[in-house]
């Protein structure tokens, strides 16, 4: 019929069916995607695959984060990064990102990854990521064993930078429905000290994660 992804799934939803699961996730950015990241500017922004793993940073996201570029790219995976696994040395397990609310937050990311589970149920390397962080993570398997499925939207958080100290910025994300790709966007409130200490930061200068 030459459906277009859209168009299949709403064909079955119509018959009452669940459209068939994606095969693989994607770390392909599309072209239009592509665009909005770079008038962006130097505004922190990220974008990550469905699974959490980190894909593509920009300047203003390396100054105030670090450099992720010095990471093996396995290892550059933000449920790696917030659930620690005994005997992982990635220095990516060192991210100084905090959570005004921590709880909230690990929860958000274990249910968008149950939920990125059951649409790509035949991507190895989100099985194998799933498989380490519960055989290695108690917290994460705690919270896997709860059940919830989500997506996760927006929340606000500190940065240590290691020259100029804590900056609280909004973490806002926005998903595609198509590929899942999710773009991180840090931010500060307008007139703030917070935005002068971001502003800083990217008169510093990219650092390595440390």
């Amino acid at each position: 019929m030459r459906l277009s992804g859209q168009e299949r799934d709403h064909l079955f939803r119509l018959a009452g069916l669940q459209p068939p699961a994606d095969g693989t996730i994607t770390d392909h950015i599309p072209p239009g995607m592509q665009r909005v990241l770079t008038r962006l500017g130097e505004t922190p922004v990220a974008v990550f695959a469905a699974d959490w793993q980190l894909i593509w940073w920009n300047r203003g996201w390396a100054a105030l984060l670090g450099d992720p570029s010095s990471v093996a790219a396995q290892d550059r995976n933000l449920v790696k990064a917030r659930f620690s696994v005994a005997g992982d040395r990635s220095r990516f397990t060192g991210w100084p990102v905090l959570s005004e609310n921590g709880e909230a937050s690990d929860r958000a990311v274990v249910a968008d990854l149950r939920r990125a589970s059951a649409r790509y149920p035949g991507d190895e390397r989100l099985a194998g990521l799933i498989r380490r962080m519960l055989d290695g993570s108690p917290r994460f398997a705690e919270l896997w064993r709860d059940g919830a499925v989500g997506r996760h939207t927006e929340d606000r958080k500190i940065i240590r930078h290691p020259d100029v100290g804590d900056i609280t910025v909004d973490c806002d994300l926005l998903s595609d429905s198509d590929t899942d790709l999710k773009i991180v966007i840090y931010t500060a409130v307008p007139g703030s000290e917070d935005e002068t200490k971001l502003d800083l930061a990217r008169v510093v200068g990219v650092h390595p994660v440390r």
